[in-house]
Order: structure tokens, then sequence, then C-alpha cells
């Protein structure tokens, strides 16, 4: 099976299995590319230098195309803002984020947990043809979340993430009522998607359910 190609932002944090960045995450072949210089700080913005973003897009993209990737995503669902101009540019097909979901769960009522509910704006939800008023509850900006992955931290304490994320699925309920779907913008919040359905009791879905029929509909 030829590969899925990763658009990798320009990190050092640890990444552990359920995490796009870990081959463990997927049951088919993929390839890594870093898009050097393009860190957190560029994607996680409202209103990041979309030209540069772009670019590096595009450059990392035909590379990845050159070196047997048959589609590609990304590593931050933020970059769902680039998705119809990514591809259009791109020499294969493209899914940037798990925002992508929305738009096929019609009938259901959705809500998003995203790394940052300041930063995720209506354009990041019209940029995939989503509804711009989705509900959205973000991790905190001060928490063991940010500090790893917002702010490029050197470790990672599993056991606060994923409290801090329980924590967030029960305000995006509490604050919303009805909704029965929750979908995760951030690619670094998989690992944790067993411990919010069991807290929450509806589906979780993210990036890996995305990529995995992305796959199979690359043949």
């Amino acid at each position: 099976m030829k590969p899925l190609g990763i658009l990798m932002l320009d990190t050092r944090f640890p990444r552990i299995e359920g995490d796009i960045g870990n081959p463990a995450s997927f049951n088919f072949p993929v390839i890594f590319r870093t898009m050097k210089g393009i860190g957190s700080a560029d994607a996680v913005a409202a209103h990041p230098d979309r030209p540069r973003v772009l670019a590096a897009l595009k450059a990392n993209a035909e590379a990845l195309a050159t070196d047997g990737a048959v589609g590609l995503s990304t590593s931050c669902g933020f970059l769902a803002l680039y998705q119809k101009d990514l591809d259009a540019l791109s020499p294969v097909p493209v899914a940037t984020s798990a925002l992508l979901l929305i738009r096929t769960l019609r009938g259901r009522k959705v809500g998003v947990l995203t790394a940052s509910a300041t930063n995720l704006t209506p354009a990041h939800f019209e940029a995939v043809d989503a509804p711009a008023d989705t509900p959205v509850e973000g991790l905190p900006p001060d928490g063991s979340f940010a500090a790893t992955f917002l702010r490029n931290g050197l470790t990672l304490d599993r056991d606060a993430v994923e409290r801090e994320t329980v924590a967030a699925g029960k305000a995006l309920l509490t604050g919303h009522p009805g909704i029965d779907t929750i979908v995760l913008e951030c690619t670094n919040l998989p690992p944790y998607k067993s411990a919010l359905e069991a807290a929450l009791g509806v589906p979780v879905l993210d990036v890996l359910d995305l990529l995995r029929d992305f796959r199979k509909r690359l043949g």
C-alpha cells in the first residue's frame, strides 16, 4: 500500500501513540515531512501569515508527492484554514483537518474540542464547509496541554492532559445541551478519545478517523 503523507509542524514535543506524529497511530504506511520554521504559533493563530504558511504547505506537499505519498494531511487541525487553497495546489488529494468531518455529520449536533478556543475562528470552519457557529470549547491556555503543545515543551504529563481534556469536554456539553457528537480539532488529542467517550457518553471523532476513511477512498 502506498503511503499517506503528513505535513508536520516544526515542533519538539513528545508524540505518544495516538498522536498524528507517531507512526504507530496508523494501520497503513505514512511518511512525514517537517515544514522547517513553521511551528505551533504559526498554525494556531486567529490571523496567521497566510502566504508564508501556504508557501510552506505547497512546497512540502510537492516533496511528499514526489516521495510517493498518494494523499496528504497535516499535523495541526488549524491548517483547515488552507484546505481549499492547498487542495488546488497539491499534486495529490488533501485532507487537512478533522474539522472536515463536521460536514459529513448532517443531522448531528456537533461540538468541537480545540487546542485554542480563542484562535479557532469562523474562517476555519468556513474553509471546510462547516457551520461557522459550531460550538467550541478549548483546552486551558495555562494548563499542561498548553505548556507542551502550544509552547513546544519537552515533556508531557499525560494524566494531566487527559484530565484537562475531559474537563473541557464536560464544559462543552454543559454549555451546549444537546450536543451528541464531539470532533477533536487537535491532532494531539486522539490519545484521550477513549477517556472522553467514557466520561461523556457521546461519540468522539478525531483526525485518525478522518484519515482512515480518506486513505480507503484513495484506493
